[in-house]
């Protein structure tokens, strides 16, 4: 049993939606943007620091996921920061240590004070919302069901 963004299954595999669908953002402080011209592409981020995420699953980085109509870029970007968690990210982020792609919920706030400015804005995607995973034939038992039942999101 697991729990992460999206509804893509493995074979045996059920999934059940249990959160709201999350955008992203790629966002940096204004101090930082003041020193480097704003990316208008996302090839532009080559100039940038980008602050990284290690994958705890495997310990590779995180390839930042890029949509605009019907293109989509997975883009490895490079930077001197390589961090475990999105707080973290964020938060070197609010130092002005570099890009950040993070979900649009957690910066909200910042950029509504002006801490945090979003470039690429039209090239970040929707995620379909957390779903937590399990075996098919695991729903069977009635504690399943009932955990399921509890954590089941209802727009």
């Amino acid at each position: 049993m697991g729990i992460r963004l999206g509804d893509e299954l493995s074979r045996d595999m059920t999934a059940v939606r249990i959160g709201p669908d999350v955008r992203f953002a790629i966002v940096g402080a204004p101090a930082y943007l003041a020193r480097r011209p704003l990316p208008a592409k996302p090839q532009d981020l080559a100039d940038h620091e980008c602050i990284n995420l290690r994958l705890p699953t495997h310990g590779g980085l995180y390839a930042w996921e890029l949509r605009k109509g019907e293109q989509r870029l997975n883009v490895r970007v490079e930077g001197q920061l390589v961090l475990n968690g999105v707080y973290q990210i964020l938060n070197a982020a609010l130092a002005g240590l570099g890009l950040a792609y993070v979900p649009e919920d957690m910066v909200r706030p910042h950029l509504a004070e002006g801490r945090l400015r979003r470039v690429l804005d039209d090239w970040c995607p929707t995620f379909p919302g957390y779903h937590l995973y399990f075996q098919s034939h695991r729903q069977s038992s009635r504690a399943m069901a009932v955990l399921i039942e509890a954590l089941r999101y209802r727009a």
